[in-house]
């Protein structure tokens, strides 16, 4: 990678020259980071230079007197970022101009300097460049900046910003930027978001909005092809060991809602989605009430999918989710939970997948819940195409938003290992009886009734 020296220029020989190193921005690089834009958001693909571009804008609003604080997920997700900032500023560190402290990962001007400043007139007091890890508003708070860097946004829960990382800017009338590779449904995993599309929902309005507003709005993509410093030959490799799905958001930096060849699809749930509100369309009673299970054998596997479905007529209502990550007696805890709160029927988990478990760890938090397991003989396509279908037949209702389930329903294809909340949901119908045993073969192995 080439550096470029640059001097940060004085009005008195009192203050030593300042010279920092920043690494040559490539064009994408550079047009972000010096788009004049006070909300700008880049969208880029995995390795294609959006960390070290916030880097070099970072170190240069520090050099201009800014208060720099940029935010990722985890420890891990900042190192690129201060790898970069320590780096440029190598050479005012080592010689003693700046003081940084490793563990808070800050940079700041020591005092004899500061004063330097302050004879000239200017005050460099609140001057300082710093990384954190922050996944949600609470990790976010006790600092504040002009100039806010939330990387791997899209990981990020919503509210760091509404709550924190907007009203932070308010006294300096500050800019953020805000930094995402669209999320492949592995990753989703990981994220604190409510919303997973919600970095997606943000570049989209902040496009419309540049439209009118250029001054203030800016949105960019670049994929990783377009990191000149990336072997050609590599990325082609890595084409050929991804999904086309996952080749397209992690790499192509695209927003995908809806996968190629899915079973269900996003206008079909809208179609026939029921907002709780909405007491009209809603059952006065349900004639039964199932609590899918897919269960996760250690605390830090998958996610155990927890999904609750309730039945009147002909017709399914997808009607809680309550999926989590822990240990089996933390799932089996939520599992009673939403099958007490609810007043639920049974809870039905597969057999053949840890299903022995579920039925033990449910008895240990409660003997009297029945549970229901059911034992699959064909694959996971087989399954889920009768829950797939009563959706295309209008005859499946989600009773609000479940972003989460939506996602994993609308971007697994056929002949992939399949998400847990769907699981869940596939036995929650399957309990109800709604899908049938034609073509599915299912067999009851454990209670029955």
């Amino acid at each position: 990678m080439q550096y470029a020296a640059t001097n940060l220029q004085t009005q008195s020989s009192t203050i030593p020259e300042i010279i920092v190193r920043l690494p040559m921005p490539t064009p994408k690089q550079r047009d972000f980071i010096y788009s004049p834009a006070k909300r700008k958001i880049v969208k880029a693909g995995r390795r294609g230079g959006k960390t070290v571009g916030v880097g070099i804008m970072g170190i240069e609003d520090f050099m201009s007197n800014y208060r720099v604080l940029y935010a990722a997920p985890t420890q891990e997700q900042i190192a690129r970022f201060w790898f970069t900032v320590c780096k440029a500023l190598e050479e005012p560190l080592e010689k003693g101009y700046l003081y940084k402290n490793e563990s808070d990962h800050i940079i700041e001007w020591e005092d004899w300097i500061l004063k330097k400043w302050q004879e000239q007139g200017i005050d460099r007091s609140e001057n300082r460049i710093r990384a954190k890890t922050a996944w949600n508003a609470d990790t976010l708070r006790g600092d504040y900046a002009d100039k806010l860097l939330l990387d791997e946004w899209q990981l990020m829960n919503e509210d760091a910003w509404g709550y924190v990382g907007a009203p932070m800017l308010m006294d300096t009338n500050g800019d953020v930027v805000f930094i995402y590779t669209p999320p492949s449904l592995q990753s989703r995993s990981v994220s604190k978001a409510r919303d997973p599309q919600h970095a997606a929902k943000l570049f989209k309005k902040i496009s419309a909005l540049q439209k009118v507003r250029p001054d203030r709005y800016a949105a960019f993509h670049f994929t990783s092809r377009d990191n000149p410093h990336l072997s050609e030959e590599a990325l082609n490799e890595i084409a050929d060991d991804m999904t086309s799905e996952a080749y397209r958001m992690e790499i192509l930096a695209e927003d995908l809602d809806e996968a190629l060849g899915s079973l269900w699809k996003r206008a079909t749930i809208e179609k026939y989605r029921i907002q709780t509100w909405d007491t009209e369309k809603l059952p006065r009673e349900y004639e039964l009430i199932m609590v899918g299970v897919d269960p996760s054998a250690t605390s830090t596997g998958d996610e155990a999918g927890i999904i609750a479905a309730g039945k009147k007529g002909k017709e399914g209502f997808t009607l809680k989710d309550a999926s989590v990550q822990g240990s089996p007696l933390t799932w089996a805890k939520a599992a009673v939970a939403l099958y007490h709160d609810l007043k639920a029927n049974k809870i039905v988990a597969e057999a053949n997948n840890g299903g022995e478990m579920v039925s033990t760890v449910i008895a240990q938090v409660d003997p009297n819940v029945p549970v229901t397991l059911v034992h699959a003989s064909r694959g996971k396509q087989t399954r889920a195409e009768p829950v797939s279908a009563l959706a295309e037949k209008g005859k499946d209702h989600h009773v609000g938003n479940f972003p989460y389930l939506e996602d994993e329903m609308c971007l697994w294809v056929p002949g992939r290992p399949s998400p847990n909340r769907m699981d869940a949901k596939v036995w929650a119908y399957t309990g109800l009886g709604l899908v049938g045993t034609g073509g599915t073969d299912w067999e009851a192995v454990v209670g029955g009734n």
